[in-house]
């Protein structure tokens, strides 16, 4: 039995800190051996110092080259002899913990992580090297992290994860993840490729505590083989790093970020109520309320665990380290079994124990020499043939042994749990003699009991076909089941006329409704699509012969009125308007006196072609509408006309939107900028074209009439029109450049 080892590491200060704001401290060792007290004083009184004993304590002053040669080559050395190892960082956001295990990119800012696989690799070649080449080492990895309370491989990417996570399992008293990749490494240039990979995959965001907040726990399982011949020693390493509990008080996180630290501070609530009910030695210990806590299994682990305790030296941080402290200090008590791991043996079956007790041993058939068999006797043949040996039978063994006993009376015998043996028929019993007489084990059977044997199993046999025979002819059906049968069928086929009759009272429905609404044409159709199902029905023929005469009476009065009346469309023909976007009105529109054909409003036309339409269908009687009371409706909008040429305000609207400059087209009046980036988007559709005028303007997507008389309205905020206009004269040879700073000068009061 064994303890948790804690080792402490204070990280040095960053550039916004102050070294008189330091609070945590090592306290300096006696001798030659590293310090392993950590002092820091109580929040109510400055004065008091708490002091916390642990393994280890690496100052600011320590490499990774040293926690690397003191901690990580002794946990080498356990993995090479069939232990697991687990190393775990642990602290507040901002403590260095990711630094401590990843590292950086360079050979000395290297982590305990790439420090841990290259003393594996080098302690793997010095095996197969002293072994002369009977022992390998193969190396296998697994990379995954903890976000959210859900597992996720990093080894997949982001895309082909599912929404759940990986499930958790439990296979022989290990927590095991279901669905991993797990993937060979052979060397330490292809770790470092496959590692800075999985870590892009890795959930990483920034908070106003640590640009680079890890967001997730991360564990690495490193599993190394040892196999020589037929043996297997696999043993794995743990490397995992937690992410650090947060005040959101103080790191100000957005929403995305509060749902991820809600998480980990939930994990690592529940990791320190499970230490906590380790350290009371509690019946029931909550592993599995967070997935973290499940896959750590603190405590129920078999094998070497070392947690590196990373600390801030600030004042900043000064409640947070003394609850780290605190957790570091129950965790050291902690007692864990070392046990080194089975091997395993290749080819080798495991036997499997029998579910209902132990195995049965059957026993071999014992012939019955004492009971000779005497066919020529007169005997009961035909009743019960003699045996010719014995079946051992499973139930009396399991019952209980009767070995070495005499076998008692028939009464006893009788009432014997062995099951009676089923009787052979004279035709197995004659086989049998027939079998023997031609091997010529028994010399008691004369020539005519052989040949009446032989006539007796032909018999039989005849017997047999025949029976099988009659069996196999059909039985005649009963009367009433005959009767019953007849009945069925004429339903079913009474069923099936019923159905092709619905289908044309469809069409007779159908076509009621089309007469009922005065459409003549359709209601004729949908009859003569129902007179194959009604054949020689007399009123279906007189509904249709009547239809058929209105509608050539209809025919013949709309060509009398084509010659009377021709088609008002045809007279203008220049009333079909052209598509617009939007519809522009003028002044004198809604005066009676001025009016203008050409200039009508579309409704009209659309009226006439809609008249014309009624009257091509022959399915429809034509009648004229009559003469509507003219409504007051509000005028619509009206987009600014200018006269030619433009003023210098519609010029200098007009040029800032042709310049597509997002910036200038952003700064008018009533022009946001999503609004903005949807006039630019449809500009740079239209390609090299320009907007020559405001109609042109009011018909981008987005626009409208309204937008653009803001737009023309804030060019000038003080001044008025006639001012703009002076200042069109005075810039008029200066080009549309500088009438838009002259304006813009003018807006802002210049």
């Amino acid at each position: 039995m064994s303890s948790v080892r804690v080792v402490a590491r204070i990280r040095p200060l960053l550039a916004n800190e102050l070294s008189r704001d330091t609070i945590v401290s090592a306290v300096p060792p006696t001798s030659d051996a590293r310090s392993s007290i950590v002092t820091i004083p109580n929040p109510r009184n400055p004065a008091e110092n708490y002091s916390f004993h642990f393994n280890a304590v690496y100052d600011e002053s320590s490499t990774q080259q040293d926690l690397s040669d003191n901690e990580v080559a002794s946990t080498v050395k356990h993995l090479f002899h069939g232990y697991d190892t687990t190393i775990f960082a642990y602290g507040v956001t901002g403590t260095g913990k990711t630094h401590t295990m990843k590292g950086g990119k360079s050979l000395a800012e290297r982590g305990v992580i790439p420090r841990l696989l290259s003393a594996i690799y080098r302690r793997g070649r010095k095996t197969e090297k002293d072994s002369a080449g009977a022992k390998k080492i193969e190396v296998t990895m697994s990379y995954y992290e903890i976000y959210c309370d859900k597992v996720f491989d990093l080894f997949e990417s982001p895309e082909k994860r599912t929404p759940a996570g990986l499930p958790i399992r439990d296979c022989n008293g290990k927590t095991v993840i279901a669905g991993l990749t797990e993937r060979p490494c052979d060397s330490l240039k292809e770790f470092e490729v496959m590692y800075d990979e999985a870590n892009k995959n890795r959930s990483v965001g920034a908070t106003k505590l640590n640009a680079h907040s890890s967001r997730s726990h991360a564990i690495l399982c490193v599993k190394v083989s040892q196999i020589e011949g037929d043996k297997t020693i696999a043993s794995t390493a743990s490397a995992i790093d937690l992410a650090g509990s947060e005040d959101n008080r103080r790191t100000e996180n957005g929403k995305e970020r509060l749902v991820e630290s809600s998480a980990i501070n939930k994990s690592l609530f529940v990791l320190a109520q499970c230490v906590e009910a380790i350290s009371k030695k509690q019946a029931r210990i909550p592993y599995r309320e967070s997935k973290m806590t499940r896959v750590l299994a603190l405590g129920q682990n078999n094998g070497l665990t070392l947690m590196i305790l990373n600390l801030a030296p600030v004042r900043s941080y000064h409640l947070d380290t003394l609850s780290s402290l605190q957790f570091a200090n129950r965790t050291k008590k902690i007692e864990i079994r070392e046990v080194e791991n089975e091997p395993i043996f290749r080819g080798k079956q495991e036997r499997i124990p029998a579910v209902t007790g132990p195995p049965v041993h059957r026993q071999p058939l014992r012939a019955l020499t004492a009971a000779p068999i005497n066919v020529g006797a007169k005997t009961t043949l035909k009743d019960k043939p003699l045996k010719a040996f014995s079946v051992y039978n499973e139930k009396t063994a399991l019952s209980r042994p009767s070995y070495g006993r005499k076998r008692g009376s028939d009464e006893n015998r009788a009432t014997n749990s062995r099951p009676h043996k089923q009787l052979r028929t004279s035709a197995e019993y004659s086989s049998t003699l027939v079998h023997a007489h031609k091997n010529g084990t028994n010399s008691n059977i004369s020539r005519a009991d052989l040949e009446s044997l032989v006539n007796r199993m032909v018999e039989e046999k005849l017997a047999e076909r025949t029976i099988d025979a009659v069996s196999t002819q059909a039985a005649p059906l009963n009367i009433e089941v005959q009767r019953r049968l007849e009945a069925l069928e004429q339903r079913i086929q009474s069923q099936s006329q019923d159905d092709h009759k619905t289908e044309g009272l469809q069409y007779l429905y159908m076509a009621k409704q089309h007469q009922a609404r005065g459409e003549d044409a359709s209601a004729l159709k949908m009859y003569e699509l129902a007179e194959p199902f009604f054949p020689g029905n007399e009123k279906l023929t007189s509904r249709m012969t009547k239809l058929r005469t209105i509608l050539a009476a209809d025919k013949a009065g709309e060509s009398d009125q084509v010659l009377e009346e021709p088609h008002i469309h045809t007279a203008h023909p220049e009333l079909v308007p052209e598509k617009h976007s939007k519809q522009q009105y003028d002044d004198d529109e809604y005066n009676d006196d001025n009016y203008n054909p050409k200039d009508a409003d579309y409704t009209n036309t659309t009226h006439i072609m809609d008249e014309e339409a009624y009257q091509s269908d022959s399915s429809f009687h034509f009648k004229p509408k009559k003469a509507k009371s003219k409504k007051i409706v509000a005028r619509p909008p009206q987009v600014h006309r200018d006269e030619t040429p433009p003023t210098p305000r519609t010029s200098t609207l007009l040029h800032i939107i042709n310049t597509r400059d997002l910036t200038q087209i952003k700064s008018l009046k009533g022009v946001g900028v999503k609004k903005a980036e949807g006039i630019v988007n449809c500009l740079l559709e239209m390609g090299g074209d320009v907007i020559e005028d405001l109609v042109g303007l009011a018909a981008i997507k987005g626009v409208g009439v309204k937008t653009v008389d803001k737009m023309r309205e804030g060019i000038v905020v003080c001044g008025g029109d006639d001012r703009l206009d002076e200042l069109g004269g005075e810039f008029e040879g200066a080009g549309k450049v500088n009438i838009h700073k002259a304006t813009m000068g003018m807006a802002t009061g210049v």
